[in-house]
């Protein structure tokens, strides 16, 4: 008798001790999700195509601005940067200064931000000197904007060069290099 009265209230333990594990489970569980999930999709005059640079692209640019450089014997450093100045690629040439890797990025940026070469870019610091405030920019020739459709996608920077008209039109031979 002894032994069915333990096994007894072991079994009534038992089935307390999950039923009140199942209410307290039941009782944290969150909520089920509604039936209808309202959906929103952008169509219209919310949405806006781009066009983007592949990397396989701005690699060829960038390559292309070191051949130029290259050919007449100077050592530049070159970024290309997408629409929202992101760095694509950077190539750093053989013997190109330290400084110019930082510089050639910023010469990008700067030139997709205006959708402008750096060198006119430059010229509105007499109108406007605090241009030069903003984080990121460098307003000295060697950017040059990339650009589809009529918007900037691109920014190509180069530095390294003695001047920045030099720079610039190295940058011109990697937005040359896209365009075919």
């Amino acid at each position: 008798m002894k032994k069915k009265l333990v096994l007894g209230a072991t079994a009534a333990a038992v089935l307390t001790a999950g039923t009140f594990g199942a209410v307290s489970a039941n009782a944290t569980a969150p909520a089920a999700a509604p039936a209808a999930v309202a959906k929103a999709d952008a169509g219209g005059d919310g949405l806006r195509q781009t066009t983007h640079l592949t990397i396989d692209a701005a690699t060829d640019a960038a390559e292309a601005v070191l051949e130029a450089a290259e050919k007449e014997n100077q050592r530049v450093s070159v970024a290309v940067v997408d629409r929202n100045g992101n760095t694509i690629v950077t190539l750093r040439g053989d013997g190109a200064g330290p400084q110019s890797y930082e510089s050639a990025i910023r010469k990008a940026y700067t030139a997709v931000s205006w959708n402008a070469p750096t060198s006119e870019l430059a010229k509105r610091l007499e109108q406007a000197p605090n241009l030069k405030d903003i984080p990121g920019t460098l307003f000295l020739g060697g950017g040059a904007p990339v650009a589809a459709n009529g918007g900037p996608i691109a920014g190509i920077g180069v530095a390294g060069a003695p001047s920045g008209d030099l720079d610039e039109k190295f940058a011109r031979a990697g937005v040359a290099e896209l365009a075919e």
